[in-house]
């Protein structure tokens, strides 16, 4: 596997080339997309490597901090770029993706060749539950301007502004939670991770695929406007599928080979506390960046993208209820994944 993520390596140098050539921006955005990935993988792992060498709570807290460092820098090159909707599709995207794609995928090859696989359900509901209580925050302002109309744009950016603290407060709330009141519940995977890389590997590859990233996610955001306009795709279509799963690929592959591993708790911890961070940590602080450009970006989404959300934490909390999964489980919620995705194709 890391072997495949290194090769890929080469399309970073490629898309850059490709860019400062002049060359078409849709093979711009596809290029792009492929240097993101490894680079995206790298960050993580170094991530890994330095939180290995630390507590389990600064190391929690390093790993939380880094995991969605991809789709922070893609959310705001977009927000600078005027892209508001292409960043609200991208949360949209990732949770639905985290939740149907990635645990689905995992629950299915996981479940292949055995009868089932169980994890800690305790933990998982806790996760569950704090999913499900964060998405009160993308529901509530939807919900304030379909009741008020009328209502002055200010306030609407206030409203936003103040959710986006209050879901700040309740990550670091769930942060307390995982690594210190209840760390017990996470630790399935603890003491199973050796450190292949020294200190200094570990924070050099960090800043150079971080760096490289930004460059990357800059180009990639460019080509989204003429690649919207040559294939006749929407800006939620591309947010939803694209730019969701480009900034969460290297996840992914992690949750899928812990799946085949038969490690379904540390699986589940990669697709659930994912989904959690985009919705109480990553969409937060995209809102309080915007602040910074002369677009506004506010946490109304649209009822499209809102019931997705919603149906999708429904029924990953009814399949992890019982603490076991199989290949069926698997095999239902990327079914329901492909029909939510086949819906945002088709969305005007």
């Amino acid at each position: 596997m890391d072997t495949f993520f290194v090769g890929l390596l080469a399309f970073v140098p490629i898309a850059i080339g490709a860019h400062l050539l002049g060359v078409s921006p849709s093979i711009v955005f596809f290029l792009s997309a492929l240097a993101i990935v490894p680079l995206a993988k790298f960050i993580g792992e170094s991530t890994e490597e330095l939180a290995s060498r630390t507590s389990p709570a600064v190391g929690g807290l390093l790993s939380a901090t880094f995991g969605n460092a991809t789709e922070l820098i893609i959310g705001i090159f977009a927000l600078k770029a005027g892209l508001i909707e292409v960043v609200k599709a991208s949360i949209t995207g990732s949770i639905i993706g985290n939740l149907l794609l990635v645990l689905g995928l995992s629950m299915f090859v996981g479940g292949m060749k055995r009868e089932k696989q169980t994890f800690n359900r305790t933990g998982v509901l806790a996760s569950g539950s704090t999913l499900f209580l964060a998405l009160i925050a993308l529901v509530m302002p939807a919900i304030f301007l379909q009741t008020a109309p009328t209502v002055d744009g200010a306030i609407v950016e206030h409203l936003s502004v103040l959710v986006s603290i209050a879901l700040l407060i309740m990550y670091a709330a769930s942060l307390f939670f995982s690594l210190h009141t209840h760390k017990h519940l996470y630790t399935e995977e603890a003491g199973e991770f050796e450190s292949k890389w020294s200190v200094t590997r570990s924070l050099l590859t960090l800043l150079a695929a971080t760096l490289a990233v930004t460059w990357v996610s800059e180009i990639l955001v460019g080509s989204i406007e003429p690649v919207v306009a040559s294939f006749g795709w929407t800006q939620l279509f591309v947010g939803v599928i694209f730019v969701a799963i480009i900034g969460n690929a290297a996840e992914h592959f992690s949750a899928v080979s812990a799946a085949l591993k038969n490690r379904m708790d540390l699986s589940l911890q990669i697709a659930v506390g994912s989904a959690t961070q985009i919705v109480l940590a990553v969409a937060p602080v995209l809102v309080l960046v915007s602040l910074l450009f002369s677009q506004q970006m506010s946490l109304v989404f649209n009822l499209f993208e809102l019931v997705s959300i919603v149906l999708s934490v429904i029924i990953v909390n009814f399949i992890v209820a019982d603490g076991e999964s199989n290949w069926l489980e698997g095999a239902q919620l990327l079914m329901a994944y492909a029909i939510i995705a086949i819906a945002f194709f088709f969305h005007p």
